[in-house]
């Protein structure tokens, strides 16, 4: 059994506390590793370091923090089936998502690395003569960074790269559900001499204990956290204590609109990916398909055909799989109970729609529920889960409205060989990304960033490096003479 430590300050650490969690393999129900039960102290101890290496670590040249920050992709380049393996076991991918997960991590450390010489200032007009205007872009201090259960390789990266090519330090909590890769990660921090004491640290434990402190600690200047509307809404007001900025990617629930004009193939193949990825558990995720009537029934039965010849399985044992387990008995639980709602309101099961009857594992199988009203619970709530449910329409400013009818605003997607079609929907769609005729993943060079209860800020792109730094404004007046 493997029993991992805390890293504060550049060297393992025991919990101040004697509390442990389990790790379980969503696909056996296996105890796999356990994680200390970190402490409000244990916490105060990371940000502390972390705090005291931000003075020196700002001051190292960007384009040496660059060069760090793609050796730590190399570095996981060089463990790739390490890391794999471990996503496998502990998340429940399928290898080739794992792989894929894994692979847009070290893409992930490679493109920020190359930021290191691109992080810009300004200098605008003065109102006075003899005076210039220099707008300086600063590290904005500690980043306290919450990885979810979810995408544990990548969000990690997103985070970590980001903070530290801006000149920040980190104090990292990954999901307790899914610690074992964050591990590992450090094992590449703990061999690097180039990497300071202090400027990562890694602590593990319950979002209420570890991540309270975190979003409260008058010494993090950011809380970035990739999780539930709950958590964000916690996290907020532990920020607010200190008026500590938060950058928060929350939940979604993806429109995917099809009109009569769609390549209806080609709209099943990409919303089947969209729905699947990860077992439906992403918040990007295709969440409800609004389908135009005189292509519905059509629609319907490609939809169907697809989503029942989808795999599922063990990821650990089996191949060519489409999805593996969700993450714990809850998420099943209220996955089934989600779909057991729609069905007393109304909707028809048209494929799937109960657990997958398995000895050992939390599988439910790729669901598609047809006769949906869009007033439905389903179609208002997050499913995050394989569960699709189909509502037609008759006009596209109808489908526009049911669309943005939600209180999230992440993801969204439009299928149509229409040009004007397209560009309506996309003028008409309040969401941060519209996709149109592909799959709902975000591109690194891109922004990530939702609208209302979807979250604050983004990441991604100079656009979400941005929200790692803050703005200096100096007025420098000078002498003619």
């Amino acid at each position: 059994m493997i029993k991992h430590k805390l890293y504060i300050n550049g060297q393992y650490a025991d919990s101040t506390g004697d509390e442990w969690i389990d790790i379980i393999n969503p696909a056996t129900e296996e105890v796999i590793s356990q994680t200390p039960k970190g402490t409000e102290e244990d916490v105060n101890k990371a940000i502390d370091a972390a705090f005291e290496a931000q003075k020196q670590w700002e001051k190292v040249p960007s384009n040496e923090r660059g060069k760090i920050v793609r050796k730590l992709g190399d570095q996981i380049k060089e463990k790739r089936e390490t890391f794999i393996n471990l996503l496998i076991e502990e998340q429940g991918k399928p290898k080739d998502q794992a792989s894929d997960e894994v692979d847009t991590a070290i893409d992930y450390f490679h493109y920020m690395s190359e930021w290191g010489r691109r992080i810009e200032g300004e200098i605008v007009p003065s109102d006075r003569p003899n005076e210039n205007i220099l707008i300086y872009k600063k590290p904005i201090g500690v980043v306290a960074g919450i990885v979810p259960w979810n995408f544990p390789v990548f969000i990690l990266a997103r985070k970590v790269a980001t903070a530290l090519i801006a000149g920040c330090t980190i104090v990292l909590k990954p999901s307790q559900q899914t610690p074992n890769t964050a591990a590992e990660f450090t094992k590449i921090i703990d061999g690097m001499e180039e990497i300071p004491k202090g400027v990562y640290n890694y602590v593990t434990g319950t979002g209420s204990t570890i991540g309270n402190v975190m979003a409260s600690h008058s010494k993090v200047g950011i809380v970035t956290m990739t999780g539930s509307v709950g958590a964000g809404t916690k996290v907020m007001e532990a920020a607010a204590q200190n008026i500590t900025k938060v950058n928060l990617e929350l939940g979604g629930k993806a429109p995917a609109i099809v009109t009569e004009n769609a390549d209806l193939d080609l709209a099943v193949k990409h919303i089947v990916t969209s729905r699947l990825t990860n077992s439906g558990q992403a918040c990007t995720n295709a969440e409800r398909v609004y389908v135009q009537e005189s292509v519905a029934e059509d629609f319907t039965k490609k939809l169907t055909e697809a989503m029942e010849k989808s795999r599922a399985g063990n990821p650990n044992e089996e191949s060519d799989l489409d999805i593996g387990p969700l993450v714990s008995k809850d998420r099943l639980d209220e996955v089934h109970e989600m779909v057991e709602k729609a069905v007393r309101e109304g909707a028809e099961i048209l494929t799937g729609g109960k657990p997958i009857d398995r000895e050992k594992g939390f599988f439910y199988p790729p669901t598609v529920l047809g006769n949906v009203k869009h007033e439905s619970s389903i179609i208002k709530e997050e499913i995050f889960g394989p569960v699709l449910p189909i509502v037609t329409y008759k006009t596209l400013d109808e489908a526009i409205e049911m669309s943005n009818d939600t209180e999230f605003g992440l993801s969204s997607s439009v299928y149509t060989e229409n040009y004007h079609e397209t560009m309506r929907v996309i003028n008409g769609l309040k969401f941060g990304e519209t996709f149109v005729n592909r799959e709902n993943f975000e591109a690194l060079q891109g922004y990530h960033a939702g609208v209302r209860k979807s979250g604050l800020g983004g990441a991604d792109g100079k656009h979400g490096l941005d929200d790692f730094l803050v703005t200096h404004v100096a007025y420098m007046q000078y002498k003619t003479e």
